[in-house]
C-alpha cells in the first residue's frame, strides 16, 4: 500500500520536472521585451505555487501519517492553543500575496509604459473583417486583401514601436500569441502600447474577440526583421505605393478631361 501511495508524489515531481526542462515552465518566453516581462512573472507565480503546494501537502501528509490512530473514537474536547503558530500561518500567506501583488503591479507598469522616445509609431485600425497598418512617418499603408494572404506588420528588431490601436465598427482584439499580449480595439477609443521585438521571425496574429460572421478570417502577422532590412522594405514599399497613387491620380485626371 505504501508503495502505491509513493507513486503519486513521484509522478507529480516528474511532471513538474518535465515542464521545467526548457526553463519556461510550459509557457512561451515571449518574442518581445514586454512579453518577456510577462513570462518572468509567470515563472515567479509557478515557483511560488510549487513551494506553497509542497508545504501544504507535505504538512497534510505528515499530520495524516504521524497522528493517525486506528480504532480510536474519542474526540479531543480541549485542544491546546498555539498563538505563535496561528500568527505564523496567518502572516506567511499575507506576505506571499503581497509579494505576488507587487510583482504583478510592477509587470503591468512595465508592459503598459509608453516610451516617448520610440523610434516610430504605427496606426493599427481593425474593421470587419480586416486590418490596416499605417506608418505615418514613412508613408506606407498595409491593408488586408479579401481572400488574400494575411497583412504583415513589419517591425525592426531591437527597436521600440508605439502602436495606436482602434476600431472603425465593432469591438475587435489585437492578439499575437508570441508576444503574450492582447488588447481590445474599441470604436471611438485609441489604445496605445509599445512593442520591442527581441527576435527576428514571422509571428501570426489574429482578432481574439468574436466580431461577426467572418471573424475567423481576421488574421495578420508581425514580421520582425533586422533594421537594415526594415529600411529597405520601407523605402521600396513607400516608392511603390507613391507610384501607384500617382498613376491612379493621373488616370482620374485624364478621364475627367476627356469627359469635359
Amino acid at each position: 500500500m505504501r508503495r502505491r501511495f509513493a507513486i503519486v508524489p513521484t509522478l507529480v515531481v516528474l511532471t513538474l520536472a518535465a515542464s521545467a526542462c526548457s526553463g519556461s515552465f510550459g509557457m512561451p518566453s515571449g518574442a518581445d521585451r514586454q512579453g518577456r516581462s510577462i513570462h518572468d512573472l509567470w515563472q515567479l507565480f509557478f515557483v511560488a505555487s510549487v513551494i506553497v503546494a509542497a508545504i501544504v501537502y507535505g504538512l497534510l501528509a505528515f499530520a495524516l501519517l504521524r497522528y493517525r490512530a486506528r480504532g480510536r473514537t474519542e474526540v479531543v474536547r480541549s485542544p491546546r492553543e498555539h498563538p505563535v503558530l496561528e500568527i505564523t500561518y496567518t502572516v506567511i500567506p499575507i506576505a506571499i500575496v503581497a509579494v505576488l501583488w507587487f510583482a504583478s503591479w510592477r509587470t503591468n507598469q512595465d508592459v503598459t509604459a509608453i516610451d516617448p522616445g520610440a523610434a516610430r509609431t504605427v496606426d493599427v485600425q481593425a474593421y470587419s473583417w480586416g486590418w490596416r497598418f499605417a506608418y505615418p512617418g514613412i508613408g506606407v499603408t498595409v491593408v488586408s486583401v479579401p481572400g488574400g494572404a494575411p497583412p504583415e506588420l513589419v517591425l525592426p528588431v531591437g527597436t521600440t514601436t508605439t502602436i495606436r490601436l482602434t476600431s472603425v465598427d465593432v469591438i475587435h482584439a489585437w492578439y499575437v500569441p508570441a508576444f503574450l499580449y492582447k488588447h481590445d480595439a474599441i470604436p471611438g477609443r485609441t489604445a496605445t502600447f509599445d512593442i520591442t521585438p527581441e527576435r527576428t521571425g514571422r509571428y501570426p496574429g489574429a482578432c481574439a474577440e468574436f466580431c461577426g460572421l467572418n471573424h475567423a478570417y481576421m488574421r495578420f502577422a508581425v514580421r520582425v526583421v533586422p533594421a537594415s532590412e526594415f529600411e529597405t522594405w520601407a523605402t521600396s514599399t513607400a516608392a511603390a505605393q507613391g507610384a501607384t497613387g500617382a498613376t491612379a491620380a493621373a488616370g482620374a485626371t485624364g478621364a475627367t478631361g476627356a469627359s469635359a
